[in-house]
């Protein structure tokens, strides 16, 4: 099946017991069983949900992996996988990255003894200096495209150079969701989401989760969210479920209303640079065009006056509205310095590209007039 018919059909099967088109919703935290040890498949449902299953059955099947845990947030699916690490042993990262995972392997795993570096830039031979610069490389972690300087990675490229050296590829996917690619067909052993942003898609639940190439790979991770308990609810995954259903038309006018304002930013005189996978002269335009299926709906831009137009644009804007998070039907602003990357030092994310003027923006599935007139009133006040 294609994928739009997966996305709607599969872990979607109708009850066998009343023919209901949409699964019945599992509130049960306990099972009953015949005898003990003797049951259906599930006995606790932190262990096992059959809303759950179904979720995780519909993900593996999108991002082409053979099995998939879900989580209670992107930040506790990222830590499942690094939770399979040990101390002593590193993970070289993306030179950029959301303001959470940086704050997770800064503040959090390093301090339990798991090494990190960052490479300094999106080039393969960035991430084999960092590499080699490492005790015990054991994992690398990308980002593509980046948040929130919609930097590209060739994940092919770098997926080999992580497997001559022993490595697993992890790559956080949420920004482009399985609808325009999928890492592991490129070589990736996880597929990381935070499943509260494009697959949720409507800004009212919470959610991660991991999917691996083989369910071998996904045995540890399948333990740590048992043994930690970091699970989702049954209305959580439940709705997670129902907004994926139309992942695929939300997504074609994300990428559709995304391209149309990068291009008209380009021509207002305020903006210094509009970053945008996209656009022709974006560095990694190329390589985003040969392993996406379009350029998604999240575009950056950096305003000549810094902090101070930055903040007059995001105060200004009426159909955007100012807030954390993405992927949303509704159109949202950033201001990242503030927000989504306030954890990253300014010393470190400035040079980044992290700067005060930068903003970024979730564009929605409004209609394109109604966000083109508010991006332009917002110039004028």
């Amino acid at each position: 099946m294609k994928f739009e018919t997966r996305a709607i059909h599969t872990g979607q099967e109708p009850d066998a017991s009343t023919g209901a088109t949409i699964p019945p919703l599992y509130l049960s935290s306990t099972y009953t069983q015949h005898a003990p040890g003797e049951n259906l498949g599930y006995d606790y449902s932190r262990s096992n949900n059959p809303t759950r299953a179904s979720l995780e059955a519909c993900l593996a099947s999108l991002e082409g992996g053979e099995a998939c845990a879900a989580f209670s947030s992107g930040l506790a699916a990222c830590s499942a996988v690094l939770d399979t690490l040990q101390p002593g042993e590193s993970v070289v990262a993306s030179h950029d990255l959301y303001g959470g995972t940086f704050r997770l392997l800064d503040k959090v795993f390093r301090p339990l003894g798991i090494e990190v570096a960052f490479a300094e830039s999106g080039e393969p031979a960035a991430f084999e200096r960092a590499i080699l610069a490492l005790k015990k490389p054991r994992l690398l972690w990308l980002e593509t495209p980046t948040n929130p300087l919609l930097d590209i990675v060739d994940i092919a490229s770098l997926s080999t150079l992580a497997a001559s050296y022993g490595i697993l590829t992890a790559v956080d996917n949420t920004f482009a969701t399985p609808c325009l690619q999928r890492p592991i067909e490129w070589g990736a052993d996880y597929v990381v989401h935070s499943t509260t942003k494009y697959l949720g898609g409507h800004s009212d639940v919470i959610g991660g989760a991991v999917i691996a190439r083989t369910a071998k790979q996904l045995e540890r991770v399948r333990f740590l969210q048992n043994a930690r308990g970091a699970v989702p609810g049954p209305l959580d995954c439940y709705l997670v479920q129902r907004g994926i259903k139309t992942l695929a038309l939300r997504v074609q006018r994300h990428c559709e209303n995304a391209d149309h304002l990068a291009r008209i930013l380009q021509d207002i005189p305020e903006v210094k640079r509009v970053i945008y996978p996209g656009l022709p002269f974006h560095p990694g335009h190329s390589i985003a065009k040969k392993q996406m299926q379009d350029f998604g709906g999240m575009l950056s831009l950096e305003l000549d006056g810094g902090l101070e137009a930055a903040r007059s644009f995001c105060a200004s804007l009426r159909v955007f509205s100012l807030a954390e998070s993405l992927g949303g039907v509704e159109s949202l602003c950033c201001h990242p310095a503030s927000m989504t990357h306030a954890s990253i030092p300014k010393e470190i994310r400035e040079p980044r590209g992290v700067t005060d003027g930068l903003v970024r923006l979730s564009v929605g599935i409004e209609h394109i007039e109604d966000l083109v007139a508010d991006i332009l009133q917002a110039f004028k006040n």
